[in-house]
């Protein structure tokens, strides 16, 4: 019995959905208020790392490690303040990204979103100062 079982980087639709949602999504986050002082520096290389990134964390090749070795989000992110409020807005962005791209809602966009929703939480190292 063979067993054909798809990464979410291939149910999504690979390497082109990917881009499609990057672009669709730093728009936004440099357009919301909170999110905007987070993201200094060049769009085009912010959203060439989140590219390679979410590449590897869907299944597909690892692009992001080739080149910057692993991951550790927590730990690349840790010197800007991530608060409870910024992880949520973070993930409204990327649910008006997904909609823009047609995968909210799918099987596949359901479980990318998920993840993305436990990684949200465990990048929080701040409390909201409200």
């Amino acid at each position: 019995m063979e067993y054909n079982f798809k990464t979410l980087y291939e149910e999504i639709g690979g390497q082109e959905t990917i881009d499609q949602l990057v672009n669709a999504f730093y728009p936004r986050v440099y357009a919301d208020k909170d999110l905007s002082p987070l993201f200094i520096g060049d769009m085009e290389e912010i959203k060439r790392k989140q590219r390679m990134f979410l590449s590897q964390f869907l299944g597909g090749p690892a692009l992001y490690s080739q080149e910057f070795g692993p991951p550790a989000m927590r730990v690349r992110h840790l010197p800007f303040e991530i608060t409870p409020k910024r992880a949520q807005c973070w993930l409204n962005c990327m649910k008006e990204a997904f909609q823009e791209v047609g995968i909210y809602e799918t099987p596949a966009g359901n479980a990318f979103y998920d993840r993305l929703t436990q990684v949200a939480g465990i990048m929080v190292n701040s409390p909201d100062n409200e």
